[in-house]
């Protein structure tokens, strides 16, 4: 059995037990989360949501809230002596998912 959530703008296909890095939620460590589910997917078939699956959720256990390895980008106006490099790290949670009722 499998579920599609959707969160941090973004749809992500999971199964129980899974770990997965999302968008940065407000959650501490060990919190319970809940997600809104898009489809669920079991032995008989599919079931799509208009847009969501109604009586099905997915419960997951944040396991911790960090940063993502750092991406480079430069900038550079030729001629002009203009310079500049930024660097970024985009924030995750990392779930755990717990259980998939439908």
């Amino acid at each position: 059995m499998y579920a599609v959530i959707q969160t941090g703008g973004k749809q992500y296909k999971v199964e129980q037990d899974q770990i997965v890095f999302i968008e940065k939620l407000n959650a501490e460590a060990n919190d319970t989360v809940t997600f809104d589910v898009v489809a669920v997917g079991t032995d008989d078939g599919i079931k799509v949501g208009t847009p969501l699956v109604d009586g099905a959720k997915v419960t997951a256990e944040v396991l911790k809230n960090g940063k993502g390895k750092k991406i480079r980008v430069a900038t550079y106006k030729p001629k002009k002596g203009e310079k500049r490099t930024l660097g970024h790290r985009q924030p995750y949670t990392k779930v755990q998912i717990k259980s998939i009722e439908a």
